[in-house]
């Protein structure tokens, strides 16, 4: 009996094809929205990994600060500040920053370039591929030499072998490259570090980037528990060397590498949450697309259930074919959704348009709903169907 119920509920359903196809379109849309929303929640929070895998749990970044104070005071020669009064902060490393045009021969583009001192790398898990590091003599003799980043490399040199020892011009000035960064795939705010030109800093300040630039100060407390100490040291260093009255804001601000990643992960947490509510919402319409699809088959068919029930047909059977159309209207719904969502998200992530993860849990958790959604929105039709008086059903036309 129950075999002869499943092969009804299909062949019900093939008869009408395209008010099917239509009844599970909702679904179809509304379970691939759930795959791509989990996809760039797992894409979010990769990016976030990825932007701050170079940052340790008791990093503190100084950052300068424009808009409420004319102009910041913030300078490179604050990390020799820091570290001379701050006995909990171990290591400290200026970079002074700018966007500016480069040229090689007749390719150009637009880079990052940052001012570094010569502990930068080691602080940044940032490695060299080829070449050399930044030393303290260049710095102390603003030497006009230059390390690139992988992107820039495959922007500017994409023909040529030999790189180091060629000349590369930044705002008129011309530069070696000395050095070329092994691919980190990282950001530093939403500069990449691979799409960057690293410079000595006092080359940087002097001759190439001028008054257009922001410092940034990365620092190292001498351990996890110290960290607020550490940026309480640090504030007051920074006060005392800018010569900050009482009543004077800070003209500088800072985060510690927690808060940041806490900061990211939560903004990642809430685009998924407002995405699902979307995804949610989407299925629920299918879902009342689908009562009102079965509420017009019930109507069609009140005399095939007249003649069911004339015949010693149950209520329960009748119950649970047409709960089964609903259900199987919802359940290859939902099997299509994953489908078309498993299948859009490498062809969207190929695009650039965003970084998107594919995780199990979209579709598990849309082909359940779905399921939910049948199972729900299908139950009272379905129940109207079985409580017809066989009579009242048998007369209808």
């Amino acid at each position: 009996m129950k075999l002869e119920i499943i092969k009804m509920s299909f062949e019900s359903l093939l008869a009408n094809k395209t008010r099917t196809f239509l009844s599970m379109l909702g679904i179809i849309i509304g379970v691939s929205t759930v795959i791509a929303v989990f996809a760039i929640g797992q894409g979010a929070q990769k990016a976030v990994d990825e932007q701050f895998q170079g940052l340790s749990a008791d990093s503190i970044i100084v950052m300068s600060m424009r808009g409420k104070i004319e102009s910041s005071k913030l300078k490179t020669t604050d990390s020799k500040v820091i570290i001379e009064n701050c006995p909990n902060i171990s290591e400290a490393t200026a970079v002074i920053q700018s966007t500016l045009a480069v040229s090689f021969e007749s390719e150009s583009g637009s880079f990052n370039i940052m001012g570094i001192e010569s502990n930068y790398f080691e602080m940044s898990s940032v490695n060299i591929a080829e070449g050399r590091l930044i030393t303290d003599e260049d710095i102390k003799d603003n030497e006009r030499i230059a390390i690139l980043g992988s992107d820039v490399v495959e922007t500017l040199f994409f023909e040529k072998d030999e790189i180091i020892g060629q000349n590369i011009k930044i705002n008129g000035k011309t530069l070696e490259v000395v050095g070329i960064v092994e691919e980190t795939g990282r950001s530093m705010g939403k500069n990449s570090l691979d799409d960057a030109i690293y410079l000595p800093n006092t080359t940087a300040e002097k001759s190439v980037l001028g008054s257009n630039s922001s410092v940034m100060i990365f620092t190292v407390a001498s351990g996890v528990e110290n960290i607020e100490i550490a940026s309480e040291e640090l504030v007051k260093a920074l006060r005392e060397e800018h010569g900050l009255r009482d009543s004077q804001g800070d003209d500088f601000r800072i985060m510690d590498a927690g808060a940041m990643v806490g900061a990211a992960q939560d903004s990642a947490e809430l685009m998924t949450f407002l995405l699902t509510s979307v995804a949610a919402i989407v299925l629920l319409v299918s879902g009342i697309g689908i009562m009102n699809v079965m509420f017009v088959t019930v109507a069609e068919r009140t005399k095939e259930i007249g003649i069911s029930k004339a015949i010693g047909g149950k209520q329960g059977d009748i119950l649970g074919q047409f709960l089964l159309e609903s259900v199987i209207l919802s359940m290859v719904g939902g099997l299509f959704g994953i489908i078309v969502g498993s299948l859009a998200i490498p062809i969207l992530s190929k695009l650039d348009i965003m970084v998107l993860a594919f995780s199990w849990t979209g579709p598990v958790i849309g082909f359940c709903f779905s399921a939910i959604v049948g199972i729900f929105f299908g139950f009272y039709p379905a129940l109207k169907a079985s409580r017809l008086d066989p009579v009242d059903a048998l007369r209808s036309e």
